[in-house]
């Protein structure tokens, strides 16, 4: 089964770079020829290059919901996304909307999707630190991943 496991963030916006920092985490400790690791940091129409040709996605970003404390780590489906009414430009897809898109256009989606995310508590301050929070839910994060994903346990 070919798997992509994709690191999502903006790297110079605090918190936001989370989901690359697993991702670099990721690296070191999955060795696998089946399972691909890319960092991205575009967004909306631009991951659908990205993700076609797999059969496992595996997304790592930050998300802020406003109903968690920062540092908490969520473990997502699909299902737990609605779609989006209302956007204002292509880039404003969301997540579930382009993999539907991807369906329809008859491309070869993954099937088996998982989005890990971590609640964010700054994504808008330029700096390439992560708060106190989301530092210490990095390696945790990667942690689960390594555990859950791919059988193996992470050294911390």
């Amino acid at each position: 089964m070919r798997s992509l496991v994709l690191g999502l963030g903006n790297p110079i916006l605090t918190d936001d770079g989370a989901g690359i920092r697993v991702l670099q985490i990721l690296r070191e400790e999955v060795h696998d020829p089946d399972v691909d690791m890319v960092e991205v940091t575009a967004a909306g129409l631009d991951l659908l290059d990205a993700i076609v040709g797999y059969d496992r996605l595996i997304v790592v970003d930050t998300i802020q919901t406003g109903c968690c404390v920062p540092g908490t780590i969520l473990r997502l489906t699909m299902d737990d996304f609605g779609l989006t009414h209302h956007l204002s430009s292509p880039h404003d897809i969301g997540f579930k909307e382009l993999v539907e898109l991807g369906r329809e256009l008859s491309l070869d989606m993954p099937t088996d999707i998982v989005i890990y995310a971590v609640e964010a508590q700054d994504t808008a301050t330029f700096s390439e630190r992560f708060t106190a929070e989301i530092d210490k839910a990095v390696p945790q994060l990667a942690d689960m991943i390594v555990t859950e994903q791919f059988g193996e346990q992470h050294p911390t």
